[in-house]
């Protein structure tokens, strides 16, 4: 007929006694501080990693700044040299009509 497993039987009652007993230590109040100083501790935790991403963020602010100031300076000081190419080129050009118009004019 029916044949009555009892190590399997004791196993699954062992593992209810233990289920309960799990839940009552858990649901103890010592277990309660444990689990209030663990997430005391994850909340400071918290704020040492938000006070680190700011310092992060304020630093690459400052980064991205510098490096567009380097930029523009850098920009200006091209279309500087730029016109002071372009200047140059202009007085030499004003200077070879100057002696042309010169040997023209005593020839």
């Amino acid at each position: 007929m029916f044949k009555l497993n009892w190590g399997k039987l004791g196993l699954f009652a062992g593992g209810v006694l233990f289920g309960t007993a799990g839940v009552k230590i858990l649901s103890s109040s010592d277990a309660k501080k444990v689990y209030t100083q663990t997430t005391a501790a994850a909340l400071r935790a918290k704020d040492q990693v938000m006070t680190t991403v700011t310092n992060v963020r304020e630093n690459a602010g400052d980064i991205l700044a510098d490096a567009k100031a380097i930029n523009e300076q850098r920009a200006a000081d091209a279309e500087a040299k730029e016109i002071a190419d372009a200047a140059e080129a202009a007085a030499e050009i004003i200077e070879d009509a100057a002696e042309n118009a010169a040997e023209a004019v005593t020839e």
